[in-house]
């Protein structure tokens, strides 16, 4: 009998596979374009109440820390009008290791005759009262002011700011807190000519005690 040779076996042909990838990973969106990020950073630095570092500002926007901080200087120079741009009335200055905008100092009696005319002349008790706690505990930042009042203070301080009665006395390095204090405008209109001139606390609170233990 004569063996029938063996078949040639060769590439077997098949239907086209579906690849299945691994994983798949949808891109997260982050304003990392020159012009998105430059919004973006002036979106948050104009509601910030306190300054904002490079690296808060970079987590917060998903975006890397050298294009955060190259985008920064970028917008300062935009606002001081370098390079033949229009100087801006505010300026992104760097303060206790963050950066926020303020209004330059040349513009700080506009802005303040501007809101004293807005602004009803009487302060509301909320307002009194957060007064009262800085006149008494200066320098203070706005938590401390928050934490003897046990509320939320944010817009009154803005409110005491407009009308001149406070100011920013210094910015604290390691915290970045804010501490303020009061102004002559506040002597003038209580008819002082020192704080030293102020009652003593204790006799008109409640317990005496509570937020002002180290005042008499």
């Amino acid at each position: 009998m004569t063996a029938e040779p063996n078949p040639v076996v060769g590439p077997v042909e098949t239907p086209d596979a579906v690849v299945e990838p691994a994983s798949v990973v949808e891109p997260v969106e982050t304003p990392t374009a020159p012009a998105d990020l430059a919004r973006a950073l002036e979106a948050i630095l104009m509601v910030a109440d306190e300054p904002q570092s490079i690296v808060g500002l970079a987590t917060g926007l998903g975006a890397p820390v050298a294009a955060v901080r190259h985008t920064i200087e970028q917008l300062v120079a935009d606002y001081d009008g370098e390079d033949g741009g229009i100087r801006r009335g505010f300026e992104l200055r760097e303060v206790g290791g963050g950066w926020r905008i303020y209004v330059r100092p040349e513009h700080d009696s506009v802005v303040r005759d501007f809101v004293s005319t807005q602004n009803p002349s009487r302060l509301s008790q909320a307002a009194l009262e957060t007064l009262a706690v800085i006149a008494y505990k200066q320098p203070i930042s706005r938590g401390q002011v928050a934490s003897i009042r046990a509320v939320n203070v944010d817009s009154v301080v803005r409110t005491l700011l407009g009308r001149g009665l406070i100011t920013e006395a210094f910015t604290d390095p390691e915290t970045g807190a804010i501490h303020y204090e009061t102004t002559d405008l506040l002597l003038q209109q209580l008819g002082i000519n020192s704080l030293d001139e102020l009652p003593h606390i204790s006799p008109l609170l409640d317990d005496g005690s509570e937020g002002f233990d180290d005042l008499r």
